[in-house]
């Protein structure tokens, strides 16, 4: 059987499986069940509405923070902070041996450091003139 190439002009949902599935039989048959558990923690207003909070996953033994945001208003509030420690527990709740992320130079990466965490890579020019920075931090093990 001969392959194409094709490229949609709007990706989906099974776009994304079509690629995913080969790829997550591959790494299962190579580094076993991942063990891949969703995680998010939230910030919600006094009426409930979620303005902000923690995106993430555990896999293969390490929390991957994909996305962190404070409202504006409420940055230097000790939010940020709060999130960051609570992803330390569930991390080590799942039996993680490190959380990591990424975050652009105009973005976050003081913040992290002073948590402990330590960069591992950098990309130049993500966007055209500016850093973006990948970060780890691993956990004491008890």
């Amino acid at each position: 059987m001969t392959l194409r190439i094709t490229t949609p002009d709007h990706p989906s949902d099974l776009d994304r499986e079509a690629v995913l599935a080969p790829l997550r039989a591959y790494n299962v048959s190579h580094a076993g069940d991942p063990r891949i558990r969703p995680v998010a923690i939230l910030l919600t207003d006094e009426a409930g509405n979620r303005v902000g909070g923690l995106w993430g996953r555990c896999g293969y033994d390490w929390l991957f923070v994909e996305l962190l945001a404070v409202p504006e208003e409420h940055r230097g509030g000790g939010y940020g902070r709060a999130l960051m420690h609570q992803a330390e527990t569930i991390a080590r709740s799942n039996g993680c041996v490190g959380i990591w992320l990424d975050t652009y130079e105009f973005q976050a990466r003081g913040f992290y450091e002073k948590l402990g965490f330590e960069i591992f890579g950098t990309l130049d020019d993500h966007p055209v003139g500016q850093k973006h920075f990948f970060l780890r931090k691993r956990l004491p093990q008890a």
